[in-house]
């Protein structure tokens, strides 16, 4: 009798169209889906807090660096035929209640949300970085996330510059952002 062949259960991996399991797909749907994210949380906090002067025009100012961001990960994903996050209508509703609740906790909660979604998301760009630097096919690619990142800690000083660390639980609220930041990134990266 010749040996039973062994089977693994779910050997066929279903895909979706634009599917891609290499590293810069990776780079680019987690990019996206973190710069949609942050347009967001902008947009929440803006609805709340935008008719305030000076809040209003730094949160413009900072949502509008955004928007150029996911522009470029806009069109990079669909130049490359790279499928985004297929929790695109999370990214939408999460980034946006982020936004609008941290405002309606005050001007300072709000700040504290951009200082922690900024100072994971420039982590996670440096970790980026690093992993692009000596491919030189991906020359402009890297050169957008560079000019990317340093945007992310301008806008992590804004936040510091503009009372932050004075929100209600400071440490509390942004270790929580934080966590939630770095789980949304590992998810988007796959799904």
């Amino acid at each position: 009798m010749p040996p039973k062949r062994k089977t693994k259960k779910h050997q066929l991996k279903r895909t979706l169209p634009g599917d891609r399991t290499d590293d810069i797909a990776s780079i680019l749907r987690v990019d996206h889906a973190g710069e949609y994210g942050a347009k967001r949380i902008y947009q929440g906090q803006l609805a709340v807090l935008g008719k305030n002067p000076k809040v209003g025009k730094l949160l413009t100012h900072m949502a509008e660096q955004e928007a150029v961001h996911l522009d470029f990960f806009d069109k990079e994903i669909a130049d490359r035929q790279v499928r985004p996050s297929a929790l695109h209508p999370l990214w939408h509703v999460g980034g946006y209640a982020l936004g609008a609740i941290t405002a309606k906790m005050g001007v300072e909660a709000a700040m504290a949300c951009t200082v922690a979604v900024e100072e994971v998301i420039s982590d996670h760009y440096a970790e980026q970085l690093a992993a692009l630097e000596k491919n030189k096919r991906e020359k402009r690619l890297y050169d957008a996330i560079k000019k990317f990142k340093a945007e992310e800690a301008e806008h992590h000083d804004i936040g510091l510059e503009n009372d932050a660390e004075s929100a209600p639980a400071y440490p509390l609220l942004t270790k929580v952002i934080k966590a939630g930041a770095r789980i949304a990134i590992a998810i988007a990266k796959r799904v």
